[in-house]
């Protein structure tokens, strides 16, 4: 690595204030509990055949997913270059806006299909570190720390990668649960509100984090977060000075951040922050003043909006039957960042998999031992950085300036976010191979 840390004097612009008129969204219900226990056999019904579908789509599909963004996506590519009859549904048309920075960081690069060309908008070097809007300084690293894209172009490309593997898309499908069936059939019926159904010997639930899959399998959270973004267009030359330049504010709420992320290719700065659920006008603030101190508030945004993310419980299930869920339908993703993009990626690649050994198993216990064996992959990767996170978010939360003041002065720190990012290590690596990363973990967490 020839990462260094070296500082410039660039520090955001202060400008008279404009109200922003998003509201921060309404928290919606988590899902309840099912009690079910990871893989453990779920209600099936001796219901006859489904009705046939007028459009071909009738008959037993080896995989349905449900959920068309990067995990699902990515379960159906996985799951189609095996061979098998695969359907992709999604409520949307691609391409579709997603609130989202859109960092790919190396995590996501190394989970993407082969021959995967990124529509990267820009390529971050540097990195402006804030604490509360002051105490600004710029890490520079000569290697890339990873790139950014628009979600739109990004997931539409996925999902052609998913077709041109041979999975069948179907949008405009708004899935409202589904049903184990069991019997002769030893299959799952997801059921749409038009009134369709569609059959499988296995399916992947990757709808978002406010998963109708996922409520089936039962995934509980132990944190849901308020994230609210402005994509704001700039003129070409305030483009240009963001060039190859991110920007983090660590903010003013417990475990907060704001962040710039420059789309430079198409003009736009993405602009977002996010907090702890619960606090949706002082979160709806933070953005606004963040906002005001980079000098972009003369600027009118073309999308505002909110989102919440939900981070699974650590015994929160994976799968129930013959259904698996990934992404955000599982509550993965990194909880200190809350970055989601890879572990998107990176589960829905492992659900594809494990679902084509679901959808091939022939009884309960088989469908039981593959269900559980795609669960311990997960846990034994994402599920430990996953707990890195939890524990670097914990001591963040008490002690941010001590987070900023390492990543700005110490250059072992900037070296190991920048080696985080670019995918070289992780969070849990840092934790168990750096003593100096545990005392500061400790240090902040007193």
């Amino acid at each position: 690595m020839t990462d260094s840390g070296s500082s410039d004097s660039r520090s955001p612009l202060d400008t008279e204030t404009s109200p922003l008129d998003a509201a921060a969204p309404e928290a919606s219900e988590l899902p309840e509990a099912s009690g079910t226990s990871e893989a453990s056999a779920a209600p099936e019904t001796s219901d006859g055949p489904s009705a046939p579908q007028p459009d071909g789509l009738d008959g037993v599909w080896d995989v349905v997913v449900v959920g068309a963004g990067p995990a699902g996506a990515s379960a159906a590519h996985a799951a189609a270059v095996q061979g098998r009859r695969v359907l992709l549904l999604d409520k949307a048309e691609h391409p579709r806006y997603k609130t989202c920075g859109g960092g790919i960081i190396g995590p996501s690069r190394d989970s993407l299909p082969p021959d995967f060309r990124l529509p990267l908008q820009d390529r971050v070097h540097a990195v402006t570190f804030a604490y509360c809007g002051r105490y600004t300084r710029t890490q520079r690293s000569k290697q890339m720390l990873f790139g950014l894209v628009n979600r739109d172009e990004f997931d539409l490309r996925l999902v052609q990668a998913a077709k041109q593997a041979g999975a069948v898309l179907v949008t405009g499908v708004t899935v409202t649960g589904v049903e184990q069936r069991g019997g002769e059939h030893r299959t799952a019926l997801v059921t749409a509100a038009d009134g369709r159904s569609f059959e499988a010997r296995a399916v992947v639930g990757a709808d978002g984090s406010a998963s109708r899959i996922g409520r089936h399998v039962g995934v509980t959270f132990d944190q849901i977060d308020l994230g609210l973004e402005a994509e704001i267009p700039v003129p070409p030359q305030v483009a240009a000075d963001w060039a190859g330049r991110i920007h983090l504010d660590w903010g003013p709420l417990p475990g907060s951040y704001g962040w710039v992320f420059p789309k430079t290719e198409s003009s736009s700065l993405t602009v977002g922050v996010i907090s702890a659920r619960g606090d949706g006008e002082r979160t709806k603030q933070y953005l606004a003043d963040y906002i005001r101190r980079l000098g972009l508030s003369g600027f009118t945004p073309s999308v505002e909006s909110g989102h919440l993310t939900r981070c699974r419980a650590e015994d929160s299930p994976l799968s129930r039957g013959r259904v698996l869920v990934a992404g955000d339908a599982a509550g993965l993703l990194e909880p200190w960042t809350r970055e989601g993009i890879s572990y998107a990626l990176r589960s829905g690649r492992l659900a594809g998999e494990w679902a084509v050994k679901v959808a091939e198993a022939g009884n309960a216990a088989e469908v039981r031992r593959e269900a559980l064996n795609y669960a311990f992959a997960i846990k034994a990767g994402l599920g430990v950085e996953m707990r890195a996170g939890k524990q670097l978010l914990g001591a963040f939360e008490r002690r941010p300036y001590l987070f900023h003041a390492a990543v700005c002065l110490v250059p072992a720190a900037w070296r190991a976010f920048a080696r985080t990012t670019q995918g070289h290590t992780t969070f849990a690596q840092v934790l168990r191979q750096y003593r100096a990363a545990r005392k500061l973990s400790a240090l902040a967490s007193r």
